[in-house]
């Protein structure tokens, strides 16, 4: 099969110039860097000089806007007492609110521009980024390209750099007709995620371990690239965790409702996750996290009647309360409440819940879905089912006599197996399930008809349950001192004719 081979190799040499050319690009990041905002009196643009002058006035008014979204995000807490506060931070908040050019806001835009808040993240820089390898492309967007490296130690990390191809960069250098102010303008949504994550820690919240704006010896300013590293995920594929088990589809609904909790009392105020989408969410050990913050919104929404405080989905519509102060009472965490019902829990929670638990699951569907319930009251709800599922008391109308049926033999394992399949099953070559107890294992075994032997292996899901393996049959029994075999016993009938012929 020459032609198959030369095709091989082909594509391996197209893979490889692809990754060299990625190493290029990231590389270039770090190491190439523009002046500062004056840049843009010297640069050339086409047209005459009148044009050029209000080209660059619109862009520079842009970068004053995309700058004005993110110095309110470098306000330390309103409880004070911030020792890690920037320079300048403390006194009157309104100063905030002077001309951009001042020295107060100057100090904090170098704070974000050249990475200096390492109490906020680990020392990750640009000095991380030599002799990385670029091992593939994990999306691109209108604005970023996100690409999964192993860094020189050979920690795999998650780089997101401004897509130079996107869309966002196109349009704009079409428009400004200036390729490194449009660079920086395009940059700034990951500057503003870069603060988001700082201000936002939590364990659902993907890990910022540093960036760089700057070269390694810290010379650069902001016309210089930004590389934002994060801990490595995996995308959230939601046909994939549409086929697996109750218990992990669970989980992922459990971490969103924590993310969301926190969300709505954050160092920020209440965030409110504009752009909500499964796509936007990546998993770390099983664990869910946001990945994608640059369109999370901490604004408050004003309002003079109900009427303005109204939040529109496809389907339905709610009408909030305006406060007395003239703001929408709670709309950024009922918009998040009801998107997490319309995108996770819709799909997720119902489908296979165990059934001393479908009564629980059944009220928080009606409860998020009409938006009848807080995410305190929502919270509640998720962590008194987990704490039933892990506890077994959701079990109580199983006997605990059903394991006399069972015979045990401990420290065997089993050989020659026929499996049988079940769904969902952490196996796709038999039938693998999570269990509290022996007493769940048999009463799951006898629904089942195929199953006349289980067995437990010690090994457990994120819950602490058991994971059991059923089975048709086997031929014979091995020593395992880690594992417990529950055969079902010999029926009666049987038994009698055995001691007839004897």
């Amino acid at each position: 099969m020459p032609g198959m081979g030369n095709s091989l190799r082909a594509a391996a040499l197209l893979a490889f110039v692809v990754l060299s050319i990625l190493v290029s690009l990231l590389i270039s990041s770090v190491q190439q860097f523009g002046a500062r905002i004056s840049h843009f009196s010297n640069a050339t643009l086409a047209g005459d000089e009148g044009e050029s002058a209000s080209l660059r006035g619109a862009l520079i008014y842009q970068l004053n806007e995309r700058r004005k979204e993110i110095i309110p995000l470098l306000l330390p807490d309103d409880d004070g007492g911030d020792e890690n506060a920037l320079p300048g931070e403390s006194g009157d908040s309104s100063q905030l609110g002077q001309a951009l050019d001042s020295t107060l806001d100057y100090s904090l835009w170098k704070e974000i521009t050249h990475g200096s808040r390492k109490a906020h993240m680990d020392e990750m820089g640009c000095d991380s980024l030599v002799d990385m390898q670029a091992v593939e492309v994990l999306g691109s967007g209108y604005t970023k390209l996100v690409v999964k490296v192993n860094l020189a130690g050979g920690q795999p990390v998650a780089l997101k750099l401004v897509n130079e191809q996107g869309i966002d960069m196109g349009k704009c250098v079409e428009d400004f007709k200036d390729a490194q102010g449009c660079r920086e303008l395009v940059s700034y949504k990951l500057k503003k995620e870069i603060v988001l994550l700082q201000r936002l820690q939590h364990p659902n919240v993907i890990k910022l371990k540093g960036h760089c704006a700057g070269d390694a010896e810290g010379r650069g300013g902001e016309g210089g690239r930004v590389t934002v590293i994060l801990e490595q995920g995996n995308p959230l594929q939601m046909i994939q965790l549409l086929q697996s088990p109750w218990e992990d589809r669970f989980r992922v609904c459990l971490d969103l409702v924590r993310l969301l909790h926190f969300l709505s009392q954050s160092p920020l105020g209440s965030v409110a996750l504009l752009d909500f989408q499964p796509r936007q969410f990546v998993t770390v050990s099983g664990e869910l996290k946001l990945t994608d913050l640059d369109d999370a919104s901490a604004e408050e929404t004003s309002c003079r009647t109900d009427a303005d405080c109204t939040l529109q989905f496809p389907h339905r519509n709610f009408t909030l309360p305006c406060s007395a102060q003239g703001v929408c009472e709670g709309l950024s965490e009922k918009r998040n409440i009801y998107n997490a019902y319309r995108y996770f829990f819709t799909y997720l929670l119902p489908h296979q819940a165990p059934p001393g638990l479908t009564h629980l699951v059944d009220h928080i569907m009606n409860s998020t879905g009409e938006l009848k319930a807080d995410i305190n009251q929502t919270l509640e709800a998720f962590e008194n089912i987990l704490l039933l599922y892990k506890s077994g008391l959701h079990l109580d109308n199983v006997p605990p006599s059903i394991i006399r049926d069972y015979t045990v033999m401990r420290g065997m394992g089993t050989s020659g197996n026929v499996e049988y399949r079940c769904w969902p099953s952490y196996s796709q070559q038999g039938c693998v399930l999570s269990v509290h107890s022996v007493k769940e294992a048999a009463y799951i075994c006898n629904s089942h008809s195929q199953c006349n032997s289980f067995t437990l292996t010690g090994q457990k899901t994120w819950t602490g349950r058991l994971l059991a393996s059923f089975r048709s049959s086997f031929s014979h029994l091995v020593p395992d001192g880690t594992s417990e075999v529950y055969v079902k016993k010999t029926k009666a009938p049987d038994t009698k004719e055995q001691t007839k012929q004897s």
